[in-house]
């Protein structure tokens, strides 16, 4: 491992939570469930169900693996540790890629929700610019910003369902549709798909592995505690939008919740729907860049990227040049790109981050094993399953992204046994 500079051990499991749920509960809430319904229809409900399993499995194994090895760069470094520098590296290149495209999302989604029209992306690029700053000066600040985000976003969601349950808009006939299974098993398995990527905020907790205290007792906890308050406000919305909607009304809509409160009787709630979506993108834009900050730094300090990424601020202590360089990445994204096909893509890159999580943890030796092996397995066998059941473009651009990333790393050390 490298000598650079630690970073400093400053969240307790509280701040910790808090910035895995920022993560998770962000704009996929507000959003996810529509490519969803699309695909499974009311089956989204058993989707949701297998994303949270998969999710869960994960979860294990990313606690295991980070209560082992408490430093920066979550399966990065796991990867490497137990099955080799390929495999962490290809975790790092699908989390790192696969996440800077999430960010870019994220903030495209604040943007549609905040900006008069024709000035998305403008203020899409100024909002990641002002959350890179505030990651730039410090963990604790992220954590502090982080907990009032959470909280308001709580706090529009719980308004929001009140609201539809307390309306005329929702009944009960709607949730079934025309059956849960109505559009059959791959339809199912595409919605756990699309909807795995709104629960994988929880690998920014193991990412920031080296500025926790206490992290073997801290981040197994503060990741179970994120993912279960997550799976249980995902199960209510989704509920609440299929009864006010039906499943058709929900596919069609790309602002579901706030479509479900417009249904019913009780409107006024529905700018809380859309303030409350704008800060749950936020607060996921603002963990994505702080994790994917930990882990540039991680795979910068083994060489599979520039060296002077490595770089932690003197007083903040943060990876600044890493977190500035993928602020850069996604204000081109952002430039560049629309949201069409980014949740299929992202969780491509995070599925397959997740695989190397769960073989990794199975490899761990019995005074390290906190779960079952049969944990990991099934952990692993469901991330292949979800990733073959995705839609064909976003599984083609992922694999078009990995290869760019074998070729990358490839070429590096071929370059380098020609220098040594």
């Amino acid at each position: 491992m490298s000598s650079s500079p630690a970073l400093a051990r400053r969240l307790g499991t509280f701040d910790a939570s808090l910035i895995g749920l920022g993560s998770m509960i962000g704009a996929g809430v507000f959003a996810a469930f529509t490519p969803a319904a699309a695909a499974a229809g009311s089956g989204l409900l058993i989707g949701l169900l297998v994303a949270a399993f998969v999710a869960f499995c994960n979860a294990t194994s990313s606690a295991q693996l980070a209560a082992a090895y408490p430093t920066s760069g979550g399966t990065y470094v796991y990867g490497r540790e137990r099955l080799g520098q390929w495999p962490g590296f290809l975790a790092g290149w699908g989390f790192v890629i696969g996440k800077t495209a999430s960010a870019a999302a994220m903030a495209m989604t604040f943007a549609a929700y905040a900006a008069p029209q024709g000035w998305e992306r403008p203020v899409a690029i100024v909002a990641v610019v002002i959350l890179t700053a505030v990651n730039y000066h410090g963990v604790t600040r992220t954590a502090g910003l982080t907990r009032i985000l959470v909280m308001a976003v709580l706090a529009a969601l719980a308004i929001a369902v009140a609201a539809v349950w307390g309306g005329s808009g929702p009944h009960l006939g709607n949730i079934a549709g025309e059956g849960l299974l109505a559009h059959g098993l791959y339809g199912i398995l595409q919605s756990g798909g699309l909807l795995f990527f709104a629960f994988a905020g929880y690998a920014r907790i193991a990412t920031m592995g080296e500025e926790v205290r206490d992290p073997r007792r801290t981040i197994p906890r503060a990741i179970g505690i994120a993912l279960g308050i997550t799976i249980v406000v995902y199960a209510v919305v989704s509920v609440t939008v299929l009864a006010a909607l039906g499943p058709d009304g929900v596919a069609a809509s790309a602002t579901p919740l706030a479509a479900a409160v417009d249904n019913g009787t009780l409107r006024w709630a529905a700018p809380v729907v859309r303030v409350g979506a704008a800060v749950a993108s936020l607060g996921a834009l603002l963990a994505l860049i702080a994790g994917l900050g930990r882990t540039s730094l991680a795979m910068a300090r083994e060489h599979d990227l520039p060296n002077w990424l490595a770089a932690v601020h003197a007083r903040y202590k943060v990876p600044h040049r890493s977190e500035t360089v993928i602020a850069v990445a996604i204000c081109v994204i952002i430039s560049v790109a629309d949201l069409r096909g980014a949740i299929g893509f992202s969780s491509f890159g995070v599925l397959l981050y997740y695989l190397v999580a769960n073989v990794a943890a199975f490899t761990q030796p019995r005074e390290d094993r906190r779960y079952p092996k049969a944990l990991q397995v099934a952990g692993a066998l469901a991330c292949v399953l979800l990733v073959a059941t995705l839609p064909p473009l976003s599984a083609a651009l992922g694999v078009l992204m990995f290869l760019v990333g074998i070729l990358y790393r490839f070429v590096r050390l071929k370059l380098s046994a020609v220098r040594d």
